[in-house]
C-alpha cells in the first residue's frame, strides 16, 4: 500500500518499557494505547479499503493489542475495555472503516483526558539535538537525508519511511513520532529507543518534520507548541498557507502564554505526585503555585479570547485545590481534568485576534466592567441634582475619575505589579471596600428617605444638603465603586493590547463614548423620578450591587488561598458573584436578607404606632 511508510510511523504497539518508576511506566502505557487507535483511526479505512488479508490481519493485531494495554492499566482501564471490546467486534470482521475510525478518535481523547497525557514538549524542541539523535539512531535504514534509499531497506518488509513522501508526512504529527521512536513497531526493523530521554525523542520527532522543507524565509506565524506538536503539514497547510511551512517546522515558538501555561502544567503535575504520596499540604501548595505563577500572568489574555475556557480552568483548579486540602481519592481525577483544560488552552495560545475583533472585544468590556459604576456613579449625580446640591457633583466626578486614572496607571506600569496573587488580592480587597461604602452609601439615603422633614427642607438647603463630612463620603463611594471594574479593565486590555493595541486604544474610545451617553441617561431620567422614589431605587441600586461584589470579592481571596474554600451544591452566575460555596453565598444571603429584615421591622413599627395612635 502507499500509505505503508504512514502505518510504520505512527504505530505504537511495543510491549511496555521497563521502569523502575511505577507510575513511568503506566504513563507510556497510557500513551502506547492511544498511539494504537491514533493508529487504527488513520488506516483501518484504508486497510477495508485494500481488501488486503495481510493489512486486516494486522489491524486486528493492533486493536489486540490495545485491548491488552487497557488490560495492563488496572481499574484505571477497566472503564475502556467495552468500548474497546466493541470496536475489535467490527475489526474482526472488518466492517464499518468510518464507525471505528471515529470510535477510535473519540476514545483518543477520552484517554488523554482520563491519563492527564502530555502530547507535547515542554519547552521548544532543539532541532540540533534532534539531527545529531537522528544520525547516530536512523541514517542506516531512512537515509542522511531521510529519503530511505540505503541499500538495507531493500532487504526490509515493510520498508523504511521516506520522510519525503507526501503520502507519509500526511499522517504523521510530531505526537505519533515522538510515540514510535519510544515504543518501535514490533514485527518490522523499526526498534523502540527506551533509552533516549524525553528531550531527545521529541528533538527528533520534530526534525523529522523538516527534512523535506526547504530554508525558512522570514517569521513564522504564532502557532502554540501544544498545536504544533498535534498537526500534520496538511493542516497547518490549510491554516497558514504554504508559504509559511517551512517556517513552522524549522523555527520553534517560544510564546509567553504557553510558557505560563506549560509552568501550571508542572506545578500540577507535581501536585498530583505529591497527593498521592500522601501530602495534602504540599500537593495544596504546589496547585496555588500552578494558579498563581501559571495561569494568572495569562489570565487576561486568555479571558479576553476565551473567557468560558478561563471559568472552567478557575472552577478545576479550585475543584482540584479542594480535593488536595480533603484528601480526596478523586484528587488524581480532578488533576487530570485540569490538566486537559490547560493543554486545551495551550492550544490557542499562539493565536491572535484582529483590529476588529480587539475593538469590538475592547467596547464590550468596557460596557461589562463599566455598566455597574457608570449606573451607581449616575445614580448619584441624579440625586444631587434633584437636591440642588449640584457642588457635591465636582467630589463625585473627583472620584470615579481619580479610579480611572489608577487604572491606567496599572494599565502602563502595572504588568508585574499585576501578577499572580497581588491581582487576586488587590480586586479582592478593592470589591470588599466597595461593599462598605456602598452600605454607607444606601443607609445614607435610606434615611433621608423616610424623613419627611429633610425632604421639606431639601430645597432650600443646597450646601448643608449633604451634612458634615459627606464629601469625604461620596468621594470615597464614587472611588470604590468605580475602581474595581478600573483594575479589571486595565488588566483584561493588557492582554488584548498584545494583539492589537490600535484595536484597543479606538475601543476605549467607542466604550467611553457609550458609557458617557448611558451616565447622560440615568442622570436625566433620575432627575423626573419623585424625590422619594429616587431615594429609594438609588438604594436599592446600591445594595444589590454589594451583594455582588461581595460574592466576587471572597471568591477572589479564595483564589489566593486567603479564604477556605467550603463547596455546596449550587449553579455559577458570574454576573451576579454567585458561585457554589457556602463562603461566598450565605455572607450574601446575610447581607440580602439585612435590609428586607429592616424593611419588616420597620413597618411592623409603623403598623403598630398608627394602631396606638387610633
Amino acid at each position: 500500500m502507499k500509505r505503508t511508510g504512514l502505518l510504520i510511523l505512527s504505530l505504537l504497539l511495543a510491549a511496555p518499557l521497563a521502569a523502575a518508576d511505577e507510575g513511568a511506566s503506566e504513563g507510556r502505557t497510557w500513551h502506547r494505547l492511544v498511539g494504537i487507535l491514533q493508529y487504527l483511526q488513520a488506516d483501518y479505512p484504508v486497510a477495508v479499503e485494500s481488501k488486503s488479508d495481510f493489512e486486516l490481519a494486522e489491524q486486528r493485531s493492533f486493536i489486540a493489542e490495545a485491548v491488552e494495554a487497557a488490560g495492563e492499566l488496572g481499574p484505571q482501564g477497566q472503564g475502556f475495555l467495552p468500548r474497546l471490546k466493541e470496536i475489535q467486534t467490527r475489526v474482526d470482521k472488518a466492517a464499518d472503516p468510518e464507525g471505528v475510525s471515529r470510535d477510535c478518535g473519540e476514545l483518543v481523547e477520552n484517554l488523554v483526558l482520563a491519563g492527564g497525557l502530555a502530547r507535547s514538549p515542554r519547552t521548544p524542541p532543539n532541532l540540533e539535538l534532534g539531527a545529531r539523535v537522528f544520525q547516530q539512531n536512523c541514517v542506516a535504514c531512512h537515509g542522511k537525508d531521510g529519503h530511505a534509499d540505503v541499500p538495507i531497506a531493500e532487504t526490509m518488509e515493510p520498508a523504511p519511511a521516506n520522510f519525503h513522501d507526501p503520502d507519509v508526512m500526511a499522517g504523521l504529527t510530531p505526537y505519533k513520532a515522538f510515540n514510535t521512536v519510544g515504543f518501535g513497531v514490533p514485527g518490522t526493523a523499526m526498534p523502540g529507543f527506551p533509552t533516549l530521554t524525553e528531550e531527545e525523542r521529541w528533538a527528533v520527532a520534530f526534525y523529522v518534520h523538516t527534512l523535506r522543507q526547504p530554508a525558512c524565509e522570514g517569521n513564522p506565524p504564532r502557532v502554540s507548541l501544544e498545536k504544533l506538536a498535534n498537526t500534520t503539514d496538511p493542516e497547518l497547510v490549510q491554516t497558514h498557507g504554504q508559504e509559511h511551512l517551512a517556517c513552522l517546522r524549522r523555527k520553534m515558538p517560544d510564546v509567553d502564554e504557553e510558557r505560563g501555561l506549560l509552568a501550571a502544567r508542572s506545578h500540577v503535575e507535581q501536585a498530583l505526585k505529591l497527593g498521592a504520596a500522601g501530602d495534602s499540604l504540599g500537593a495544596r501548595n504546589a496547585l496555588l503555585d500552578a494558579y498563581l505563577n501559571g495561569l494568572e500572568p495569562v489570565e487576561s489574555t486568555l479571558r479576553a479570547r476565551n473567557p468560558d475556557l478561563v471559568l472552567k480552568l478557575e472552577k478545576a483548579f479550585l475543584d482540584t485545590r479542594l480535593a488536595a486540602e480533603k484528601k480526596s481519592p478523586h484528587l488524581q481525577d480532578e488533576g487530570r481534568i485540569l490538566l486537559s483544560l490547560l493543554d486545551e488552552a495551550r492550544r490557542g495560545s499562539g493565536t491572535t485576534a484582529g483590529f476588529v475583533s480587539v475593538l469590538w472585544l475592547t467596547v464590550l468590556i468596557l460596557l461589562r466592567e463599566g455598566f455597574e459604576a457608570t449606573v451607581i456613579v449616575a445614580a448619584l449625580l441624579a440625586m444631587l441634582r434633584k437636591m440642588e446640591a449640584t457642588t457635591y457633583a465636582r467630589v463625585v466626578h473627583a472620584g470615579w475619575i481619580s479610579a480611572l486614572v489608577l487604572g491606567a496607571l496599572l494599565f502602563i506600569f502595572g504588568r508585574h505589579l499585576l501578577g499572580g496573587a497581588n491581582r487576586e488580592m488587590l480586586e479582592g480587597v478593592a470589591a470588599l471596600a466597595a461593599v462598605v461604602m456602598l452600605l454607607y452609601a444606601a443607609l445614607w439615603l435610606n434615611a433621608r428617605a423616610n424623613m419627611s422633614q429633610f425632604m421639606g427642607e431639601l430645597r432650600e438647603k443646597m450646601k448643608g444638603a449633604l451634612g458634615k463630612g459627606s464629601a469625604t463620603g461620596l468621594f470615597a463611594i464614587a472611588f470604590s465603586a468605580a475602581l474595581r471594574e478600573s483594575v479589571e479593565t486595565a488588566i483584561f486590555l493588557q492582554g488584548l493590547a498584545l494583539d492589537s493595541a490600535s484595536g484597543v486604544a479606538w475601543g476605549c474610545a467607542a466604550g467611553a463614548v457609550a458609557l458617557a451617553v448611558l451616565v447622560l441617561f440615568i442622570n436625566r431620567v433620575g432627575y423626573k423620578l419623585p424625590m422619594k422614589t429616587l431615594f429609594k431605587a438609588s438604594t436599592v441600586l446600591l445594595v444589590v450591587t454589594a451583594v455582588i461584589l461581595l460574592g466576587k470579592g471572597l471568591r477572589a481571596l479564595q483564589e489566593v488561598g486567603m479564604v477556605p474554600l467550603s463547596p455546596i451544591p449550587l449553579f455559577t452566575f458570574e454576573p451576579l458573584g454567585i458561585f457554589p460555596d457556602a463562603l461566598t453565598f450565605f455572607p450574601q444571603l446575610v447581607l440580602a436578607a439585612i435590609p428586607l429584615i429592616m424593611l419588616v421591622i420597620k413597618r411592623r413599627g409603623s403598623s403598630t404606632r398608627l394602631a396606638d395612635a387610633s
